[in-house]
């Protein structure tokens, strides 16, 4: 009886973190810039290591923070809906490895790989959670909590896994664009954190489990 061959299996992991044909991995350090708002949308990155912010400037010159991307995150995607241009800035908030795939290698692996369709549908609807979270927060919250909860998703609580709980330095005007507030009441409420032992920000910046405390707390 002839054995049925068994087609091989699509390894995800590494094909995201092998350069070939249409894909190349790039290193980046803090403060570099991935893209740039205006810049042609042709590819999908993929951030296999670090932090990065994504930030859109208005004509006036405001920048307003729409996004902070963990180790795991797709971004650019936008290229795939018919976006043409780049409709905001990425940039790395501390040492980055990121993957870069061209758009027509991605449309072939989400027609030909269901475990790259699923990977990808997952993260877009992750996304979508995490836009429709943030618009709650800006809608309810305080300044005062919204703060909290960034510095939370930052160090990872409430995701698989141990909390990063020391993260990347990150500039409290960062924080405030984030938060849609001033760097003045950011730095008041940092420096409550710290008094009260929810954090530590010496240089740094440790968070602890306790500031889930200030979400929480009605």
């Amino acid at each position: 009886m002839k054995t049925k061959r068994i087609p091989k299996a699509f390894d995800l992991k590494a094909f995201l973190t092998e350069a070939n044909r249409g894909i190349s991995i790039s290193g980046y350090h803090t403060n570099d810039c991935i893209f740039v708002q205006g810049d042609a949308a042709d590819a999908v990155f993929y951030l296999k290591e670090g932090k990065v912010k994504l930030s859109v400037v208005s004509k006036q010159g405001k920048e307003a923070v729409v996004a902070i991307l963990n180790d795991g995150d797709f971004f650019g995607e936008g290229c795939l809906a018919g976006q043409q241009v780049r409709m905001a800035t990425a940039v790395a908030i501390s040492e980055c490895s990121v993957t870069k795939v061209k758009k027509p290698v991605v449309v072939r692996l989400l027609h030909e790989e269901p475990s790259f369709a699923d990977m990808f549908m997952a993260h877009l609807l992750s996304r979508n959670i995490k836009i429709e979270e943030d618009l709650v927060d800006q809608l309810f919250n305080s300044s005062e909590k919204r703060l909290a909860r960034v510095l939370l998703i930052l160090a990872n609580f409430g995701k698989e896994g141990v909390p990063q709980t020391a993260i990347p330095k990150i500039s409290q005007e960062t924080l405030a664009g984030i938060v849609g507030t001033t760097r003045s009441r950011v730095n008041v409420f940092m420096n409550r954190f710290r008094k009260l032992g929810f954090i530590e920000y010496n240089g740094g910046l440790k968070i602890h489990s306790s500031l889930l405390n200030v979400v929480l707390h009605d």
